[in-house]
């Protein structure tokens, strides 16, 4: 019997101990300017992360529910629109549809990555009876695996359709066109949102956000919408908001951001190592894991297993954290079955793949600082709950 240890799901504190010095060190300097307000760090994270991804525009923003919100805003996307998006995501995706009086479509996943089927959302673009007002598409690159950006560009292009790339849990990842081409996440849509919140695979200390965009016009409404409408100070254009990156995260996250890199490719690694732990272990009969990627096609903000059913899935979970291990669920309840949007008349049934995604899925510890020592131990206790039924 191996010793009991305590895997995190995810641990901060990790991370920090590596660059505590700098990050101090920019935090004095804040405050020492006495700028803490839109100030230097925020114009050059902008910049930073703009060239980073390769886009002209970056917007930052309060939080990535607040860069979503204001992104359908800023496409006038409003009463009587319709916007396809997923119901297995985070709630702020479809929230940001309906705070704007718009309704949202939903269509279901494919099945291997969780991601928004394509296939299913040309269907709805092509026969839903309100197909002329829908006027946006918000896929989500979930858990860090990129959606297929070749085909969305193809059917932004074809249906003349604004798409809002959802891409709180993807930067870094990219795609690879069939002509050797390729793209980052937050790329190809119209506008594009980004989440710094602290668990991201690029997080701040605290809540932070970003929109991104190649188009100029759109990025101008955007900085007006964060600061209330304004663009001038106190003229006010239209009811926006306050909305604003912290200098004190910008400042740290523009140190994550050099390191942004290095994190993601030991996030890769961590992956590598399970797959392998789990085809020797011979697990593979019993759970379905993320296929590894060397390519950054997938960056594994979550390392996601499934399993048979709920039962079993609740089961390993209690198992995992008799043993010290931290899981998690994402998500339990798909976006079509809340309380809140029982206007839409969704019934259970709807979205079978998202139903049962919710039924069965499983995170796994996934941090860059993870050790290899901890994946095995968590391997084994996973063995060690099969062997004994």
């Amino acid at each position: 019997m191996e010793e009991k240890m305590h895997v995190p799901l995810f641990d901060l504190t990790r991370q920090y101990k590596k660059i505590k010095k700098d990050v101090l060190k920019n935090l004095d300097a804040v405050f020492t300017s006495g700028n803490v307000i839109m100030g230097s760090n925020v114009k050059m994270f902008e910049k930073e992360i703009a060239n980073y991804l390769g886009v002209k525009y970056a917007i930052s923003v309060a939080n990535g529910s607040d860069a979503l919100r204001l992104s359908v805003q800023a496409l006038d996307i409003t009463k009587g629109d319709y916007v396809i998006t997923t119901p297995y995501t985070f709630f702020a995706t479809a929230s940001a549809v309906v705070l704007n009086q718009a309704t949202p479509i939903f269509v279901d996943i494919e099945e291997d990555f969780y991601n928004i089927d394509l296939d299913q959302v040309e269907k709805v673009l092509q026969t839903h009876p309100m197909k002329k007002m829908i006027k946006g598409i918000i896929p989500v690159h979930l858990f860090g695996k990129t959606v297929d950006l070749e085909r969305l560009e193809k059917i932004k292009n074809n249906y003349k359709i604004a798409v809002i790339e959802d891409c709180a849990q993807s930067i870094g990842s990219v795609w690879y066109y069939s002509n050797g081409k390729k793209k980052c996440s937050g790329t190809v849509g119209d506008l594009n949102t980004f989440s710094f919140f602290p668990t991201k695979n690029l997080g701040g200390y605290g809540d932070g956000g970003l929109v991104v965009t190649n188009d100029e016009k759109l990025a101008d409404r955007v900085r007006k919408l964060r600061v209330h409408g304004a663009e001038k100070k106190y003229y006010h254009d239209e009811v926006g908001y306050n909305s604003r990156l912290d200098e004190v995260q910008a400042a740290i996250l523009r140190i994550k951001l050099k390191n942004l890199d290095y994190y993601i490719e030991r996030r890769i690694k961590k992956a590598q190592y399970y797959s392998k732990f789990f085809e020797e272990k011979g697990l593979d009969r019993y759970i379905a894991y993320p296929k590894y990627f060397n390519n950054r096609v997938h960056v594994y903000h979550q390392y996601v297993i499934s399993v048979k059913n709920k039962e079993e899935r609740d089961n390993l979970k209690k198992f995992l954290k008799e043993n010290g291990i931290e899981t998690g669920i994402y998500y339990p309840l798909g976006l079509h079955l809340q309380k809140c949007f029982e206007n839409l008349g969704h019934k259970e049934g709807d979205f079978p793949i998202t139903e049962k995604a919710t039924r069965t899925t499983l995170a796994l510890p996934m941090f860059p600082e993870l050790t290899k020592y901890e994946q095995e131990y968590v391997v084994n206790k996973i063995k060690e709950f099969y062997t004994s039924l």
